[in-house]
């Protein structure tokens, strides 16, 4: 099937991290896949909700928002609208729940992890972007802690990726740009580790059902993707504590 950019049907887009954006996080990251850009950042406070006091363990937050110029027509910021946009709040609870999934909270005590993520741009697979970008600024950010003396060990027990595929007229798409996005048959949200097990899958159709096959095939091509992501990160030894703040970019081109 012909893609409008020319890519493969199982080809992610042209991927750009850089690292480092902000001085003042302990990890920070602008991750961009295609024509979509993300920013997440990493800090700890030294508290917990009110049900884990006590409890000597930890807890991480995640919050998600689209910045007004993100998308062709801008959006209304959610401090005037007085409310958070439900989407919005489905994807911060996504990127939360995939990055808990993968930390020993009892190794960080009674803190808690906040992960802010905001779309600068938009061209499909903002959710996506945001968990493999939160990640991989999360990463930083616990190598950073354990250099400071924050915490004795790494609190990671896996590391993430997320892709997003679809199926139109039989075909699987992967990584999903808007004008795809629009007008797939059925859409999907994989978040896998690095070992290859599933953290969560997101999908659902309106237009056709989908066989089991299909989604088994799908799934390799999640995998053989999010293997591609780690390799791009792990070739460029990127996760060494900052110091002094240096913003370091590295692309998928440079492979």
């Amino acid at each position: 099937m012909k893609r409008n950019d020319g890519r493969l049907t199982n080809q992610l887009r042209p991927i750009k991290i850089t690292y480092n954006v902000f001085e003042y996080a302990a990890g920070s990251v602008l991750f961009e896949i295609g024509k979509t850009k993300v920013l997440c950042a990493v800090n700890m406070q030294n508290s917990v909700p009110p049900f884990l006091k006590g409890k000597k363990t930890g807890w991480l937050s995640a919050e998600y928002a689209m910045l007004p110029a993100s998308t062709h027509i801008r959006s209304e910021r959610e401090l005037n609208a007085c409310k958070r946009n439900g989407r919005s709040q489905e994807i911060s609870r996504l990127i939360g729940r995939s990055l808990r999934s993968i930390i020993d909270f009892d190794l960080l005590g009674e803190r808690t992890i906040v992960i802010d993520c905001d779309v600068l741009q938009a061209d499909g697979g903002t959710r996506t972007a945001c968990i493999t970008g939160a990640f991989i600024a999360l990463k930083v950010a616990v190598n950073q802690w354990v250099k400071e003396g924050v915490i004795a060990n790494s609190i990671l027990k896996e590391e993430i990726a997320a892709v997003s595929i679809g199926i139109k007229n039989n075909s699987l798409l992967l990584d999903l740009d808007f004008a795809e996005d629009s007008s797939i048959d059925a859409d999907f949200n994989i978040v896998m580790t690095k070992s290859g097990n599933i953290v969560e899958i997101q999908g659902s159709t309106e237009k056709k059902s989908f066989s089991g096959l299909q989604l088994q095939q799908l799934l390799d091509i999640a995998q053989k993707s999010i293997d591609e992501i780690f390799a791009l990160i792990d070739n460029q030894k990127i996760f060494k504590p900052k110091a002094p703040f240096n913003p370091i970019r590295i692309s998928s081109s440079t492979l």
